[in-house]
């Protein structure tokens, strides 16, 4: 099921406020992470900078933090994946 534009404005609020919520933890680490966009399939894609980017722990970062924040704050989203992370 694709969501209207209505439904994505709200759904990319809920994760903005997900990934500002992580976002003192990253910078604390040298790094930061964007929402590039929450797609019509539901999918958030969001790009990992500076430490972040090239941490070889960011799988557990995505997975643990970035993901679990994001689906808490929004349950409709059905994937989280970082557009410049091949994990």
């Amino acid at each position: 099921m694709n969501a209207t534009s209505t439904d994505l404005q709200e759904l990319t609020a809920r994760v903005e406020h997900a990934l500002s919520t992580l976002r003192p933890y990253l910078e604390a680490d040298g790094g930061d992470i964007e929402l590039v966009e929450v797609t019509e399939e539901l999918t958030a894609r969001v790009k990992l900078h500076g430490a972040c980017a090239e941490c070889s722990m960011i799988h557990m970062t995505m997975k643990g933090g970035v993901e679990q924040a994001v689906r808490a704050a929004a349950p409709e989203i059905k994937a989280v994946e970082a557009i410049n992370w091949a994990g």
